[in-house]
C-alpha cells in the first residue's frame, strides 16, 4: 500500500506538517529528511504507532537534546487529528472541567501554537515594537542586523526568544594550554621513537622517516559565576542559554550562580536539553532576582568549592555589574584569593554598552582593579567577540 493514496488520507501532507512543526520548536530539518522520513514509515508501515515512532525518531533526529521534543511533538501531534488538519493549533480540552496541567517543554508548546497569518498581520500593524519582530524565519538582514546589537535588557518577549534562540547557535573556542603528555605532532621537537622503530621495520631496518611528536595541547578549564540578582535577570537567563550550549564540548567546566549565596549548577548543565536545563535551575536557586553579595559568595566558593579551580589553570568567567551591596573588605579579600588560584579573571559586565561608564560602585571599583579583561556581553555581536576577546587574555600571560 502506497502512502498517501485515498485509502489511507493525506498522510505525506500529515508527515509535512509535522516536519515543519519540528523544525519550528528548533530541530534542524531540511527536504531531505523529509524525504527520507516518507520511506521510513513506508517500510515500517502505519499499523503499529511505536515501530513508526521510532522509525521517524532515527531519520528526523540526530541530537540528543531534541530526542524529548520529538517524543512530545509525535504524541501531541498523532493523538488528536485535529492537530493535524490545523497545523499543530493549540489543543483544547475535550473533557469537562479544567484543564489538565500542560508539562510539555517549552520548545514542544511554541510548536504547537503557531501564529496564523491574520495574527500576524495584525500585529505587524500595530505600533508596540514588540510586535515588530516574529518568531519566524521570514525575517530580513536588516532585522537581524538590528537584533544583533540590541541590548538584551531592551527586547520585547518575541525578540528576547529570538535572540535566546540565535545565542544557542553561537560557538565558543576556548584558548588552549600543553600538557605533559606527548602525542604524533609534525612540528614537534622530539623523536617518535616508537613509531620510528615500527617505521624501521618496514625498511629493513633503515631510518628513512624520522616521525616527531610534540606535547598535546587540551583547552583550558573554565568557571563561570553568573550574577542572578534583580539588575541581571534578564542577562543572566540569556547568557546561562547561551553557555550551556558553547560549551558543551567542553569537560573541565564548572558553573556557579549567585545572588545573596552560592549554587552550583554544573551537575544541571551536563543535561543535554536547554529547556531540561533552565528547568533545573528554576528549580534549584532560591535567590533568583533577589540582592547581590559577592564578596560573600565567593568566600562560599573558597569555603565548599576550593578544587574547582584547577592548578592555577582555569579562566574565570565573571558575569555581574558590580553593583555588589555586600562588605567592600569582604570582596577585596575573596577577590585576592580567586586572582591566585585562576590563570585569568575576566570581568563581564553588561553595562560597559555605555561609553561613558566608569566603575564607581565600590563593587565595580573593585572588580576593575582585579580583573584581568573587561569584556561587554550585552548583545549578540559582543558574545561572538567573546572567544577571540579570551584567547587575547590567555595568550597575554605565559603559559
Amino acid at each position: 500500500m502506497q502512502l498517501g493514496d485515498a485509502r489511507v488520507g493525506k498522510w505525506p501532507i500529515n508527515l509535512l506538517g509535522f516536519a515543519r512543526a519540528l523544525r519550528r520548536s528548533g530541530v534542524p530539518m531540511d527536504s531531505a529528511k523529509i524525504a527520507l522520513s516518507l520511506q521510513a514509515a513506508l517500510a515500517v508501515g502505519l499499523e503499529k504507532k511505536a515501530d513508526l515512532k521510532a522509525a521517524l525518531s532515527c531519520v528526523l533526529i540526530n541530537r540528543l537534546e531534541d530526542r524529548m521534543v520529538f517524543h512530545e511533538l509525535f504524541e501531541a501531534y498523532f493523538k488528536d487529528p485535529q492537530v493535524a488538519n490545523q497545523l499543530l493549533a493549540q489543543m483544547l480540552p475535550t473533557a469537562q472541567g479544567e484543564a489538565p496541567a500542560n508539562t510539555r517543554k517549552p520548545r514542544a508548546n511554541e510548536a504547537l501554537n503557531p501564529k496564523r497569518a491574520q495574527d500576524v498581520q495584525n500585529k505587524a500593524n500595530k505600533p508596540d515594537k514588540e510586535q515588530e519582530f516574529e518568531l519566524d524565519a521570514a525575517m530580513t538582514a536588516s532585522d537581524l542586523v538590528r537584533l544583533r546589537q540590541s541590548d538584551f535588557g531592551a527586547l520585547g518577549a518575541e525578540e528576547f526568544k529570538l535572540v535566546q534562540r540565535l545565542a544557542m547557535q553561537i560557538p565558543m573556542v576556548l584558548p588552549t594550554y600543553a600538557t605533559r603528555r606527548q602525542r604524533a605532532s609534525r612540528d614537534g621537537r622530539g623523536l617518535n621513537w616508537p613509531q620510528t622503530f615500527r617505521q624501521a621495520l618496514k625498511t629493513e631496518g633503515e631510518f628513512l622517516v624520522l616521525p616527531r611528536r610534540g606535547p598535546q595541547r587540551q583547552p583550558l578549564p573554565l568557571m563561570i559565576i553568573v550574577d542572578i540578582s534583580g539588575s541581571m535577570e534578564r542577562y543572566a537567563r540569556l547568557l546561562l542559554a547561551f553557555l550551556h550550549q558553547a560549551t558543551v564540548q567542553y569537560p573541565k567546566r564548572e558553573v556557579m550562580v549567585f545572588g545573596t549565596g552560592l549554587t552550583r549548577l554544573t551537575p544541571i548543565f551536563q543535561r543535554a536539553d536547554p529547556d531540561e536545563m533552565l528547568q533545573g535551575v528554576n528549580d534549584t536557586v532560591k535567590d533568583f532576582a533577589a540582592g547581590t553579595l559577592l564578596g560573600r559568595s565567593l568566600m562560599e566558593l573558597k569555603a565548599r568549592y576550593p578544587r574547582t579551580l584547577v592548578a592555577r589553570k582555569s579562566v574565570v568567567l565573571l558575569i555581574t555589574d558590580g553593583l555588589d551591596t555586600g562588605e567592600s573588605a569582604e570582596l577585596e579579600a575573596s577577590l585576592q584569593w580567586l586572582k591566585r588560584h585562576c590563570k585569568s579573571l575576566c570581568w563581564l559586565n553588561p553595562l560597559l554598552r555605555f561609553d561613558g561608564y566608569q566603575p564607581l560602585a565600590k563593587g565595580a571599583s573593585l572588580l576593575d582593579r582585579y580583573a584581568d579583561a573587561k569584556i561587554a556581553i550585552h548583545n549578540l555581536t559582543h558574545l561572538e567577540q567573546l572567544a577571540k576577546a579570551l584567547a587575547r587574555v590567555v595568550s597575554s600571560k605565559r603559559e
